[in-house]
């Protein structure tokens, strides 16, 4: 699938007058158009901007039967200047090859998603909400299409890129998300698809996900598949311990998505010459830090929903409650960093944001009515 200049069939009248945008909620909207590429012998192609709609699919379609499927979410902002950005499509490029590695799914060259994410963002760049904290969501995604019931990596593959106006996930107002520890249920394994972004994944957490919400909490906080004791993600968030100063996350071992969120906190710590480790860390050890008063904040970093302090966090008969209105609390200067990064509003020293051109300028070829 060679990098070029895609065609674009224009939609015949936009939706855009009609989407709300001073009462957005999270991928319930989307906008006019979306990418599309097939692979089938042996080969990306026929890579094309098409109205977004419905599309056809066999019954018998492997995805729909044994999962073959993966996908990624990142965001596009409109800066304070009225630049059009695309916050590091490079390392969604980078963890989507890697998911498509694991199930058996042909890669997308990297710089051919870098690519048809900023020209399908400039074909709908006045899709994206203008406020700060809201965004323009992109959703990449490549899925078997041969239609066959043997269990086997299929021949036939669709990959699509659709968008949609969004707010932030989680509400920054209020106390904070609250995350239910999983006693029972298991995200992921050792040597499973933990770190794949695939729809699986996700399906195992909805179980689990209802009980948390029944219990009075937001999110599931996921504990390791062995023993149930060390801490490993949150639902939609990579997640973060600040214990005296120094910042805890758990380790990437196969387990976790690698967040690119919970990369760019990182980073914004190490620039800051912040204290973090990288490294298991217990309930039990989350428990007792908290009771000697050394357990300080703690917060979630993801694509969907930045940084979310976290307010409270229920552990079988044990509560642990934080403030999360206190200035000084690092969730919040990192969520203003990031943010400033995205929206131009501060040097992008690392060079994270794809500028998006415009259609004229990036000499996009028209096609149909």
């Amino acid at each position: 699938m060679p990098n070029h200049i895609l065609p674009i069939t224009p939609v015949r009248q936009s939706r855009r007058a009609a989407a709300d945008f001073n009462n957005l909620e999270f991928g319930n909207v989307f906008a006019d158009h979306m990418f599309s590429c097939e692979f089938s012998d042996g080969r990306w192609h026929d890579a094309q901007i098409v109205p977004y709609g419905p599309i056809s699919m066999e019954p018998g379609a492997l995805c729909l039967h044994y999962g073959q499927a993966v996908f990624e979410g990142l965001k596009a902002f409109k800066g304070i200047d009225g630049i059009s950005r695309v916050f590091r499509p490079d390392k969604n490029a980078d963890r989507l090859q890697q998911s498509c590695e694991r199930l058996c799914v042909p890669a997308i060259d990297k710089e051919m998603f870098c690519s048809a994410i900023e020209q399908l963002v400039a074909v709908d760049e006045k899709w994206l909400p203008s406020r700060r904290g809201e965004s323009l969501y992109i959703r990449p995604l490549i899925f078997a299409t041969e239609s066959n019931l043997v269990v086997k990596a299929a021949d036939r593959y669709l990959f699509l890129i659709i968008t949609a106006p969004v707010k932030e996930y989680f509400s920054r107002q209020g106390g904070g998300v609250s995350l239910r520890a999983e006693p029972k249920y298991t995200r992921a394994a050792m040597g499973g698809t933990g770190f794949a972004k695939t729809g699986g994944n996700y399906a195992a957490t909805l179980r689990p996900g209802e009980d948390s919400v029944a219990q009075g909490f937001d999110q599931t906080l996921w504990l390791d598949g062995r023993d149930h004791s060390y801490v490993e993600e949150v639902g939609q968030m990579n997640i973060f311990f600040r214990i005296g100063d120094t910042f805890v996350t758990p380790p990437l071992k196969g387990t976790i998505l690698p967040g690119v969120t919970r990369d760019s906190v990182l980073t914004l710590l190490k620039d800051h010459g912040k204290k973090y480790e990288e490294r298991p860390i217990s309930m039990e050890e989350v428990i007792a830090a908290y009771d000697n008063g050394e357990l300080k904040e703690v917060f979630g970093a993801g694509t969907a929903a930045v940084i979310a302090p976290v307010g409270r966090i229920g552990y079988g008969d044990t509560t642990l409650t934080f403030d999360v209105e206190p200035d000084n609390l690092a969730s919040n200067w990192l969520y203003e960093s990031i943010v400033d990064i995205q929206t131009g509003a501060a040097e992008d020293t690392h060079g994270w944001n794809r500028i998006v051109r415009t259609p004229q300028a990036a000499g996009q070829t028209m096609t149909g009515s």
